[in-house]
C-alpha cells in the first residue's frame, strides 16, 4: 500500500488517480495522521439474494411467557422458581 499526504494529492492527483485505476491501495495521510484510505472502485462485496418469498415458519416454536421485572435478580429469581 503506497501513502499519500493531502497536500501531495492537492498538487497531482493524476499519478495517484492512475495507480488507483490499475488497483493500488493508497494511504491518505494529514500531518503524519492516517486519515482514510483511497481503493479503487471495483468490489468484491456481493449481494446475497433471499432464500425464497414464502414466510418464516414460526408456528412450531415453543411459545415464551412474556414478564417484566425492575432488576435482573428479579428475573433471575422467577426463572428459577419455574424450574
Amino acid at each position: 500500500m503506497k501513502s499519500i499526504t493531502v497536500g501531495e494529492l492537492r498538487q497531482n492527483p493524476t499519478a495517484m488517480l492512475a495507480d488507483v485505476e490499475a488497483g493500488e491501495v493508497y494511504e491518505l495521510t494529514k500531518h503524519q495522521r492516517r486519515v482514510g484510505f483511497i481503493v479503487p472502485a471495483t468490489s468484491s462485496a456481493t449481494i446475497t439474494p433471499r432464500r425464497t418469498d414464502s414466510p418464516a415458519h414460526t408456528s412450531g416454536l415453543p411459545k415464551q411467557r412474556l414478564r417484566s421485572a425492575t432488576s435482573v435478580d428479579e428475573l433471575l429469581a422467577d426463572e428459577r422458581e419455574d424450574r
